[in-house]
C-alpha cells in the first residue's frame, strides 16, 4: 500500500518542479533553471499485462540544454528489486520520448539514501551492459531550513526540507520556520504545502509537532485534523492538551523536565500562555527557559 509519506515525497515536484534544480544547486550539479515544465503521464505499462508506474514524471524544457525527463521515485527503504525497475523506467522513457532521462530518488532515511545512490550495474560483472546512477535527495544533502525568512523565500524547498528531515532531532525548528513562512503566502497554496507536509511526515513524532503548530493558527489550514483541533479549542480540555504538547516536545527533544516545571505547565489554563510556551519548547535548551521572557 502506498503511504501518504510516499505520496508527498514525489508530489511536491508536481506542485513545484523547479525545486528539483534548486535542491541540487548547493552540490554544483549542472541543472539549469527550466523555462517550461510539463507533467507527463506516469503510466509506463507495456502492452503485455505488466503494469509499471513511476511516481512522478516531468519534462523539463531549458533554453540552453534543450529538454530532458525527470522521473521522481519516493523510496522509504532498501528494496533489492528496485534497481531493475529503475533501469527499466530509464531505458523505457528514453526509448519512448527520445529525450535524456534523469532518475531522482527521494528518501527520508540516510541509510536508504546512501543505498539508492548506487551505482547499480546490470549484466556480467566483467561486462556490465547498463549502469544506473540515480540522483538522490535525502537527509544527507537536502538543506536544513530553520530560519523563517529563508523558508518564506522558497517554500517548496522548505517543505521538502521539513519532510526529508522529519526524523531529525531539530525537526521542530524546521517545522516552526515552515509554519511561519506559510502564513506569508496565499491561503490556497498554504493549504497545499501544509497538507503535503502532514502527509510527508506520516506517523513520525514530528507529525504531532506539526499538527500542534497548525493548531496555534489554523485560519488558513482546512484539513480534517485542523478542523477537529479548532473544535477542541472551544472545550475545557484544550488547555490540558496544549500543556501535554509542550511537555511532549521537550521529551522528544531529550530535554529533562523537572517536576516544578511540569507542575507549572500542567497547572496553566491560559491558552495564550501555553501557546507561547509551546513555541519556546521547540528551541529552548533547558526546560526552565519556557518561562523566560525575550
Amino acid at each position: 500500500m502506498v503511504s501518504s509519506s510516499h505520496e508527498a515525497m514525489h508530489r511536491i515536484f508536481q506542485k513545484e518542479p523547479g525545486v528539483f534544480g534548486r535542491a541540487f544547486r548547493a552540490l554544483d550539479l549542472p541543472f539549469p533553471e527550466p523555462i517550461a515544465v510539463s507533467l507527463l503521464p506516469n503510466d509506463l505499462t507495456e502492452t503485455a499485462p505488466l503494469e509499471r508506474r513511476v511516481d512522478t514524471l516531468l519534462r523539463f524544457d531549458t533554453e540552453k540544454q534543450g529538454s530532458c525527463l525527470v522521473a521522481v521515485e519516493a523510496q522509504s527503504r532498501k528494496e533489492d528489486t528496485k534497481p531493475a525497475s529503475w533501469a527499466y523506467y530509464t531505458s523505457y522513457l528514453h526509448a519512448k520520448y527520445r529525450l535524456p532521462t534523469v532518475l531522482l530518488v527521494t528518501c527520508q532515511e540516510k541509510s536508504t539514501a546512501v543505498w539508492a545512490a548506487g551505482p547499480f550495474s546490470i549484466g556480467p560483472v566483467h561486462w556490465p551492459m547498463l549502469t544506473i546512477r540515480p540522483l538522490v535527495l535525502g537527509p544527507h544533502n537536502v538543506p536544513v531550513i530553520t530560519d523563517a525568512r529563508a523558508a518564506a523565500s522558497d517554500i517548496p524547498l522548505a517543505t521538502l526540507s521539513a519532510i526529508t528531515h522529519g526524523k531529525d532531532a531539530n525537526a521542530g525548528a524546521i517545522l516552526s520556520a515552515l509554519a511561519d513562512a506559510l502564513r506569508t503566502i496565499d491561503r490556497e497554496d498554504a493549504d497545499i504545502f501544509s497538507e503535503l507536509t502532514e502527509q510527508g511526515l506520516a506517523n513520525s513524532p514530528a507529525l504531532k509537532i506539526w499538527r500542534e503548530l497548525m493548531a496555534v493558527d489554523t485560519a488558513f489550514f482546512r484539513s480534517e485534523r485542523a478542523m477537529k483541533l479548532r473544535d477542541e479549542g472551544r472545550t475545557e480540555g484544550r488547555a490540558e492538551e496544549r500543556a501535554e504538547a509542550v511537555l511532549r516536545v521537550l521529551q522528544r527533544r531529550g530535554i529533562e523536565v523537572p517536576e516544578h516545571v511540569r507542575q507549572q505547565v500542567v497547572g496553566c489554563d491560559d491558552l495564550d500562555t501555553l501557546g507561547v510556551w509551546f513555541d519556546r519548547s521547540l528551541t529552548v535548551v533547558a526546560a526552565e527557559e519556557l518561562f523566560v521572557e525575550g
